[in-house]
């Protein structure tokens, strides 16, 4: 029995709602993404506006991220239990004056606090967001709906250090974080009338102990993995890291088994699409998860461009995430996921191992036209990844699958970025940074490294059947 509502009202979603709701949930998601990275270039200014060290204020920075994966699996309890509309619109509400008061810190203990329900507030904003999307379109539209959803995931990350350097460049640090208050607003004023409110007959406790053993395991490994992805110096919480929070998760996985109403229904993973597409989703998005470490560092260190033109460099992806919205529905209509996702995944390895050949005699046109390319293939692989992870999820269970989904991606990013810092870091014989040579032969073998892994995870997509997410594609 389907236990969840369409509407506190029981009406169904009219025509307006279902275009403007992906429109609310793509800018949401964006702000989410973009202000994970857009502090990374204002540390400089804001070290010398607070009297700290600049090393110091890496806590601003993993004080969202942690804040964010501990919290993400509250997501599909309260979406369940308070309903989907008073959930998001709290959640936009929180990070609108989270972002507030981000810009309005004037000590570093303030600026981690408010980035901390920053974080909170994002770990609600993406799943719910996500499963409003999932909950208010027809298997049929899906696809077409979720294209709104993938480009704020592809390009935010990407354009975060560039936004955030020009922003500091022109204005201050406190713009940096002031910019989401308009943007939270205009949602707000439009989340009444145009985002349903999804409920749940079925109120079910909330699972407690297993919110402490995945949350804090969870926290742990992406705590590592951020330590991972930024310096090389600590390797002596490693082991002892990741063994407790590998222990945490291992935990959470016996005692999920043995309850009625776990935090997480690891039993989705028995279904063949979600587990392929999460499983497969993870490793195949290694590689992609690793350019908003690879990319900065390439251009600017390795081929010593300016940080206003390598940012630069990132704006042919974020036009080809966009234009594939128009493409990416007839191109899986024609193939269907199973050809799409094989195929694509090659494709993309293929594009990585082609970076390993750029150095500073590449045309910049050529450069520019190997990232319109790259961005095309990325969205076709997020897109195709995200709308057939719930081609047979029932809608009962579409909150669930949601949030692990995100949980799924945001660990993606984590180990991309850490894998780009860690091979990067394998290869590299010198840390000096006037020996250019060096560096770009480093980032050369992380991009061929990276590229083998990502072309071994099609093996996955082959286990799809060629029927798969028929009725979300439309392939015949």
């Amino acid at each position: 029995m389907d236990t969840v509502k369409t509407f506190e009202e029981n009406t169904s979603p009219t025509s307006t709602t279902k275009r403007i709701l992906p429109l609310i949930v793509g800018v949401s998601l964006f702000m989410d993404q973009l202000d994970a990275t857009i502090v990374n270039t204002a540390i400089p200014a804001m070290s010398l506006s607070l009297g700290v060290a600049p090393l110091s204020l890496k806590a601003v920075m993993t004080s969202y991220i942690l804040s964010l994966a501990v919290c993400i699996t509250l997501s599909g309890w309260m979406a369940d239990r308070l309903g989907t509309r008073r959930v998001f619109a709290s959640a936009v509400a929180l990070f609108t004056i989270s972002s507030l008061l981000c810009g309005l810190s004037n000590s570093l203990e303030m600026l981690i606090a408010s980035r901390i329900l920053q974080g909170i507030s994002a770990a609600l904003m993406m799943p719910v967001g996500r499963l409003l999307i999932v909950r208010t379109f027809d298997k049929s539209e899906l696809l077409k709906a979720m294209n709104f959803v993938i480009v704020p995931a592809l390009i935010g990350p990407l354009l975060g250090p560039t936004i955030g350097g020009l922003i500091v460049h022109w204005f201050s640090w406190h713009m940096v974080f002031f910019i989401n208050i308009p943007i939270g607003i205009a949602i707000l004023c439009l989340v009444k009338n145009h985002v349903p409110q999804y409920l749940s007959d079925e109120k079910k406790p909330f699972d407690w102990l297993g919110f402490l053993l995945f949350g804090t395991g969870f926290g742990l490994l992406t705590w590592l993995l951020d330590l991972l992805g930024h310096t090389h110096a600590h390797f002596e919480y490693v082991i002892p890291v990741g063994v407790i929070s590998v222990l945490m998760l291992v935990s959470y996985v016996l005692y999920s088994q043995r309850v009625s109403a776990p935090l997480l229904n690891l039993h989705l993973f028995r279904i063949r699409t979600f587990r392929i597409s999460m499983l497969g989703g993870f490793f195949s998005r290694l590689g992609l998860g690793s350019l908003p470490f690879l990319m900065p560092f390439f251009f600017q260190v390795g081929l010593g461009f300016p940080a206003w033109q390598a940012g630069l460099f990132t704006i042919p992806m974020a036009l080809a995430a966009i234009s594939m919205k128009v493409f990416s529905s007839h191109i899986l209509a024609k193939l269907g996921y199973k050809n799409v996702l094989v195929l694509n995944t090659l494709l993309i390895a293929m594009a990585l191992f082609v970076y390993a050949l750029i150095d500073k005699q590449t045309p910049i046109e050529l450069i520019l036209l190997m990232n319109l390319g790259l961005g095309c293939l990325s969205s076709l692989q997020i897109a195709s990844i995200n709308s057939m992870a719930f081609s047979d999820i029932a809608k009962k269970d579409a909150s669930m699958a949601s949030t692990i989904s995100s949980s799924m991606q945001q660990m993606t990013m984590n180990f991309g970025l850490a894998s780009g810092a860690l091979v990067t870091g394998f290869f590299l014989q010198t840390t000096e940074p006037a020996v250019l040579r060096n560096i770009t032969a480093a980032v050369h073998q992380s991009f061929i490294a990276l590229s083998w892994v990502t072309a071994a995870s099609s093996i996955w997509f082959l286990y799809l059947k060629h029927e798969d997410g028929a009725q979300i594609s439309g392939h015949q």
